[in-house]
C-alpha cells in the first residue's frame, strides 16, 4: 500500500518552475532516497508533501486517500478539515535545521507535541519519549537544554520528537548538512536503525553511502523533475541517464 503517492505535481514560484510533473510513490515499509544537484527541487518536493509549499498542480494521495488536487493554483479538491489534520500527523518532518525549543528541556521538546496534538496525557508522553530517547543513544540528556547538546546531538532529539508523533512515514529533508562531519555518523547510524525496524522513510540526502547501505528505491532529481529511479546498486553502479551519470561522477 502505498502511503504517500503524487501524480503530476507541480511547483511554481513566480516564472520559476521549481517542480515539474513530479509522480512517484512510497510503499508501507519503503525506504526511498532523493539525491541530486543543489536546486533540483528535492526539498521542496518534500515541504510541498506536509503542506509548507502549497502546490501549483497535480494530486498528492496520503494513505491511498486524495489528500488534495490543485490546478493551476487552485484548490480543484482537498479532504475536509479533521481529516487533512490527520493525514498531516501521519508524516514526521525532520529538517536541516533541529527547530529545537531552545528554553525547554530535551525532554518537553519531545513531549509537547503529542500533549497538544494528540492530547496524550503527561505520563504517558514521558514514557514514550524516555523510549525514544533511549533508542537515539540520549536518555541521559532529557534534563539538558538544546544549547548543551552538539549538532548531532540536536538532529537526533528532532528524530525523536518527530517519532514521538507516531507517524506512519518519516521524511527526512538532508538532515545531516547542517552538520560538522564528524557528528554526521552519529545521526546516519540512527537513521540506518530506524530503516531496519521496518520505518518507512522518504529521504533527501547528500549521504550516497546511506543510500547505497540503506535504501530500497533512489530516486535523482534535477531541474525540478525525476530523470532517474531505481535500486542503489542499479543507481550507483549503471545509471541510466546522462544527467545522473555526471553527478554521481562529480562526487563520487
Amino acid at each position: 500500500m502505498a502511503l504517500i503517492r503524487t501524480e503530476n505535481v507541480c511547483k511554481s514560484f513566480n516564472q520559476l518552475d521549481v517542480l515539474k510533473n513530479v509522480t512517484m510513490s512510497v510503499e508501507q515499509g519503503d525506504v526511498v532516497c532523493i539525491i541530486g544537484p543543489s536546486g533540483a527541487g528535492k526539498s521542496t518536493f518534500l515541504r510541498s508533501l506536509i503542506q509548507l509549499e502549497r502546490i501549483t498542480s497535480g494530486r498528492i494521495f496520503i494513505d491511498e486517500e486524495l489528500f488534495l488536487e490543485m490546478k493551476d493554483s487552485q484548490t480543484v479538491k482537498r479532504v475536509d478539515h479533521d481529516e487533512w489534520k490527520r493525514l498531516l500527523l501521519e508524516m514526521g518532518m525532520v529538517f536541516q535545521s533541529f527547530n529545537l525549543f531552545p528554553h525547554k528541556t530535551v525532554l518537553d521538546n519531545v513531549t509537547l507535541a503529542p500533549m497538544h496534538a494528540k492530547k496524550v496525557s503527561k505520563a504517558e508522553a514521558k514514557d514514550r519519549a524516555m523510549s525514544l530517547l533511549a533508542r537515539v543513544g540520549l536518555e541521559d540528556k532529557a534534563n539538558e537544554y538544546p544549547a548543551r547538546l552538539s549538532g548531532g546531538q540536536q538532529q537526533r532529539v528532532a528524530i525523536a520528537r518527530a517519532l514521538a508523533m507516531e507517524p506512519k512515514i518519516m521524511l527526512f529533508d538532508e538532515p545531516t548538512s547542517a552538520l560538522d562531519p564528524e557528528l554526521v555518523g552519529e545521526v546516519l547510524s540512527v537513521m540506518k536503525s530506524l530503516a531496519e525496524s521496518g520505518m518507512t522513510m522518504l529521504a533527501v540526502t547528500h549521504e550516497m553511502g546511506f543510500a547505497r547501505e540503506a535504501a530500497d528505491r533512489v530516486i535523482f532529481m534535477a531541474d525540478g523533475m525525476i530523470l532517474e529511479e531505481s535500486n542503489p546498486q542499479e543507481m550507483f553502479t549503471a545509471p541510466q541517464n546522462p544527467r545522473t551519470r555526471q553527478f554521481l561522477n562529480s562526487i563520487l
